[in-house]
């Protein structure tokens, strides 16, 4: 078997069944038509069966209802797929507001997908893929996972877990063949951000962009990606900064922003949407 530079069992994508959560929109996706043109079998999970029906028949994928908060619904999926060579922990959800004015239902099922969903996925996951001596994992994080912002408090700590439990899980897996990788996409134009003032000094991408630097990390492995990749060392800068300077540049591309979101109407239909899935 041919082994990269980096040591993990090669994946022919051709071969590779590919599962991808939050699949039916936005990052999720782009992410499976990229990998559905790259010759693999995908599969679509979404809590919105719709949204994953549609996107399936547009690439001839296979579709599945799946909440990432409940485990007894990835090990279904799983059985009934046999196990995956690939997943994608893409399902996330970003709730935006002052810390102390969000309700605590909410920041509970903001930790449930963001950080459980991920928990789930792999233990569920992750010993198929060490039982065939190889596989690898992509948990879609966020720069809000190394950078604080106003405003999205829960959100960044929900990030910064996905960034850390990344980290230690590829340590644990490596010496089975199976790698782990964490991509951190600066602001996304997706639903998450919806409503919210994009560019201005932030680095906004697209989610074809996040969904090429997913794909790649199946040949390269690496441990994090940034999108933009620039962006690697900015959390490095900043812990090195004085914070009088942080505060300035902060203030210089309106930091604040998630805090006043610059259409009120449509971040208020984001919320509420937020805020439905905690009544499931």
């Amino acid at each position: 078997m041919k082994i990269f530079g980096h040591g993990y069992p090669a994946i022919d994508l051709k071969q590779a069944r590919v599962l991808i959560t939050g699949g039916g929109r936005g990052i999720g996706q782009a992410t499976a038509h990229l990998f559905a043109d790259r010759g693999a079998d995908v599969v679509i999970a979404d809590v919105d069966t719709a949204a994953a029906t549609a996107a399936a028949a547009e690439i001839g994928a296979r579709a599945y209802e799946l909440d990432v908060r409940v485990r007894e619904q990835w090990d279904r999926v799983l059985a009934e797929l046999g196990g995956v060579d690939i997943l994608v922990n893409n399902a996330g959800v970003m709730p935006a507001g002052a810390f102390l004015d969000e309700p605590e239902a909410v920041g509970h099922a903001t930790m449930d997908i963001n950080v459980w969903g991920l928990i789930h996925g792999m233990r569920a996951a992750v010993p198929g893929m060490i039982a065939r001596g190889h596989g690898h994992v992509v948990n879609v994080a966020s720069l809000a996972g190394k950078i604080p912002v106003p405003g999205l408090a829960v959100y960044n700590a929900s990030k910064f877990a996905a960034v850390g439990l990344s980290a230690a899980t590829r340590l644990e897996f490596a010496e089975h063949g199976v790698s782990v990788s964490a991509v951190l996409p600066s602001a996304v134009r997706t639903r998450l951000s919806s409503g919210m003032a994009l560019g201005k000094g932030m680095p906004t991408v697209d989610p074809q962009d996040v969904a090429a630097a997913v794909v790649a990390t199946c040949d390269s492995r690496r441990a994090e990606v940034t999108v933009p990749n620039y962006l690697g060392p900015v959390d490095l800068a900043l812990a090195a900064a004085p914070e009088s300077a942080v505060r300035l540049v902060r203030r210089l591309f309106d930091g604040d922003r998630a805090l006043h979101p610059a259409d009120t109407a449509t971040r208020a239909e984001y919320e509420k949407q937020v805020r439905s899935i905690t009544d499931k």
